[in-house]
């Protein structure tokens, strides 16, 4: 296998549509054992050491469910289903493990489960261009920007910026670019120039301001476009949690606040405060948010409990 192999495999990578929900299960699983090799030098692992950390990820980069007891194992379905180009599944006395067996948590256990990125995978990932390659390319396919930072954190990968620059996967081509223009023209267009449009935020340092980005309602990675109509200008705290899905719009474009999220702190206690609030609206002559990317952030992002996630 070349690098150029990898990469479309995991540009390839099959994913379950959970309704109508993302599934980014197996990126999250992939992510999870480079950050594993990096550190270990292996990705060798029992599903009972991948159950936790793994449902964890998922939990918190995925789509929300509300059943705790299958949240914690939800790291069983991309452990038997991730390809077997990348990736060798066995039992306790060292039988294959086919993508077709039951991705419950309790039969791998009992099963004595335990997977290994094949041979040739792990010989390429020795290469530390190779994991930085293979980790930006999942980043820049399946999530957005400021999660970039916490997803490197928890897998215990360093922090590259991939976001500005087109990644070039073999067979299939250039993965689409963002805009140019897209940060200033949201920027701009907000209520209040350079102003979060959540909290008003519009600190400067100087004649340049500080602290406030261009967010996508729908992330550019799931097809969102590089338009006003999809975009926010937010203070940096509140994009981070807007793309984790603490913070969310109504259809009435009232900000909404996740019920599992906690703070102790008057500072973190602030931000159940902005739930009801309305959001800064674009300044006259620039488009207004588009309906259906704040559906989308709703369905797809927002950790408003689902029954039908998994």
């Amino acid at each position: 296998m070349t690098r150029d192999e990898l990469l479309s495999a995991l540009a390839g990578l099959r994913q379950a549509r959970i309704g109508a929900h993302r599934a980014p299960h197996k990126p999250l699983l992939v992510l999870w054992l480079l950050g594993r090799f990096v550190t270990l030098g292996s990705t060798a692992v029992t599903y009972d050491e991948a159950e936790g950390p793994v449902s964890r990820l998922i939990n918190d980069f995925g789509p929300a469910m509300t059943n705790p007891s299958q949240a914690m194992q939800r790291a069983a379905m991309p452990f038997v289903h991730l390809e077997r180009t990348l990736w060798d599944l066995r039992d306790s006395v060292g039988r294959p493990i086919p993508p077709t067996d039951p991705d419950r948590g309790g039969w791998l256990r009992a099963q004595g489960a335990h997977g290994r990125m094949r041979p040739e995978v792990e010989r390429l990932l020795a290469d530390p261009g190779a994991v930085a390659a293979a980790a930006g390319l999942l980043l820049q396919q399946h999530f957005t920007p400021a999660l970039e930072a916490p997803i490197c954190d928890a897998v215990g990968l360093e922090v590259t910026s991939w976001a500005a620059r087109a990644i070039f996967v073999p067979g299939q081509g250039v993965q689409r670019a963002r805009r140019p223009g897209f940060v200033e023209d949201v920027l701009h267009a907000c209520a209040y120039a350079y102003a979060c449009a959540f909290c008003g935020f519009d600190g400067a340092l100087g004649r340049h301001p500080v602290g406030v980005e261009a967010a996508h309602v729908r992330w550019h990675s799931q097809g969102g476009p590089d338009e006003v109509s999809n975009g926010l200008a937010l203070c940096s705290l509140h994009h981070t949690l807007f793309d984790l899905g603490v913070l969310s719009l109504g259809p009435d474009l009232r900000i909404q606040v996740s019920r599992w999220y906690v703070a102790r702190s008057t500072a973190g206690q602030a931000i159940d405060a902005l739930h009801g609030s309305r959001v800064a609206t674009p300044r006259p002559g620039h488009s207004a948010i588009d309906a259906q990317y704040v559906d989308w952030h709703q369905r797809q992002v927002f950790k408003r409990p689902a029954a039908h996630a998994a």
